[in-house]
């Protein structure tokens, strides 16, 4: 494998966690295993196709653990691995910023998010 070269370290962290799914991903996971059809109702903007790329890629780069059970019908579950447990501070702060930030632009936070266990959070 031929050595990469990065300008600034940041890139190699938002070459495996940047995009617009990734991170909202990466949160829904750091509350427990979740399988494919959960996290698309978790996040109803994104499409099967992307959602299942997403998945794939973090679990390439060692992110995120795939669960097969082998039972009928199959059932498939998704967790933070532990090396993907090191973003959780990342994540955090994350989604504290952008609170922050809705809250800067709109006023009350909670006119604009949508009720979730991950903005629970931020009360």
């Amino acid at each position: 494998m031929e050595k990469k070269k990065y300008n600034i370290s940041v890139e190699a962290t938002l070459e495996v966690i940047g995009g617009k799914w990734k991170c909202v991903i990466l949160c829904h996971l750091t509350h427990g295993k979740k399988r494919t059809s959960e996290l698309k109702r978790l996040m109803p903007g994104i499409t099967q196709k992307m959602l299942t790329q997403q998945l794939r890629e973090l679990e390439e780069d060692g992110v995120i653990n795939r669960i097969v059970y082998n039972q009928i019908p199959p059932k498939v579950e998704y967790e933070l691995s532990e090396y993907g447990r090191s973003l959780e501070g990342i994540l955090d702060s994350l989604c504290a910023w952008g609170a922050a930030h809705i809250t800067r632009v709109y006023g009350d936070k909670f006119d604009v998010l949508e009720e979730s266990v991950l903005n629970d959070k931020l009360k």
